[in-house]
């Protein structure tokens, strides 16, 4: 990986690749280790450096993975709680996996590193023109241009200046906290637990106890408007109160966020010279919030097309899960509270094998079917007519 010394007057590349997220250094490591495209100089741009932890990735998936070296975590066993249902559920053959966002930018740079044909660049994106045969990108310190454009750089008025799609977050906060004494099961996380007061909305607590001591509690919401922070954390410290025992506990870190949930159809936006891509061209699960799992088979499908010489205009992502993405989104936008009864009725009518391989869009029909019909029917029937008609 050359220097970002070197630019310093307009220079042109073959891809551009604007942000350095899951989407951005997955494609760029991808790029960087194909042949294919060894004869193509790429250039990398962000606005940051990527040496914080800022963020972490959960995701699930069936045995061994290519990011197992670096799991800092892992269960076989989630925590499923409702108002009138709760479960203790063996997911093997899966596995529940999380990886810190410091230890994925390091392995990824590390590797982009050694690509002579990739350029990483420190800076920020003023602007994007894209002309007839070239698109020009604007930073705050020079100009270049490329012949191909993945931009992941997403910007909520995407989504938020129309009306056709409901917009929902999944917007959270979490302390990552140490208990005095022993409180956490740490073979198992607690996926959703929506015990806690939902106060009109969908509100559950995530846990992920890495000891028995020590373990990330977060706050959780799918709704339209964020909360005030402190909102959050007082639902954290209810939460830990209610632990057995009431511990005592110090807070070692915390984490922040919020993931857009729309089935909003950013492929509007590509272009044969530009294709948007992460949480900026829909990667992420529009009724979960999880990008991780998604964004590699996404990477994956997105450099088996390139290869093939295809017009970056033609691929997409879409498939028939976003239509069922879309009656829940529907649902919960109509009526934010009932997020905890389809989940509850879900979870208490079929295995969690089943739930997770629908959630990862690897169901057959028949499978669909029997997920789909677990949750309430009402709900589901009048959004379906409500969309067709």
């Amino acid at each position: 990986m050359e220097s970002d010394s070197l630019i310093n007057k307009t220079q042109h590349f073959d891809y551009i690749i604007l942000g350095a997220g899951a989407a951005g250094l997955m494609l760029a490591d991808a790029m960087g280790a194909d042949p294919f495209f060894q004869d193509k100089s790429i250039l990398l741009i962000d606005k940051n450096l990527k040496q914080a932890n800022d963020r972490t990735w959960c995701f699930w998936e069936r045995g061994e993975g290519r990011f197992d070296h670096l799991v800092h975590a892992s269960w076989t066993t989630l925590y499923f709680a409702g108002t009138a249902f709760k479960k203790r559920m063996d997911i093997a053959p899966y596995s529940y996996k999380m990886i810190r966002g410091i230890d994925f930018y390091t392995d990824c740079l590390q590797r982009i590193n050694r690509y002579s044909n990739i350029t990483f660049l420190h800076d920020t994106v003023a602007r994007i023109k894209e002309g007839e045969d070239l698109v020009n990108i604007t930073t705050s310190r020079t100009t270049c241009t490329a012949s191909r454009v993945f931009n992941s750089i997403f910007e909520y008025k995407t989504i938020t200046s129309q009306i056709k799609y409901p917009v929902l977050q999944q917007h959270f906060i979490g302390w990552f906290i140490k208990t005095k004494k022993p409180v956490f099961d740490a073979t198992m996380a607690t996926f959703m637990d929506f015990s806690i007061p939902q106060k009109g909305n969908t509100r559950f607590m995530y846990v992920l106890p890495f000891t028995e001591k020590e373990a990330l509690v977060e706050y959780t919401l799918f709704s339209a408007q964020r909360l005030p922070d402190t909102e959050y954390e007082e639902a954290i410290v209810d939460y830990i109160r209610g632990l057995p025992g009431g511990p005592a506990y110090e807070i070692l870190d915390k984490e922040k966020g919020s993931i857009p949930m729309s089935c909003y159809d950013f492929e509007l936006h590509n272009s044969d010279r530009i294709l948007h891509t992460g949480t900026a061209g829909g990667w992420a699960k529009p009724s979960t919030g999880f990008t991780f799992r998604n964004t590699v088979k996404r990477t994956g499908k997105l450099i088996r097309h390139l290869k093939k010489n295809k017009p970056i205009s033609g691929f997409s992502a879409k498939n028939r899960f976003r239509f069922y993405d879309l009656l829940l989104l529907d649902i919960l936008h109509r009526s934010n509270e009932k997020g905890s009864s389809i989940f509850e009725s879900l979870f208490r009518n079929r295995p969690p094998q089943l739930i997770l391989k629908f959630l990862d869009e690897e169901t057959n029909l028949w499978e669909d079917l029997r997920v789909i019909s677990a949750c309430p029917k009402k709900e589901f029937i009048m959004a379906f007519l409500r969309r067709i008609l």
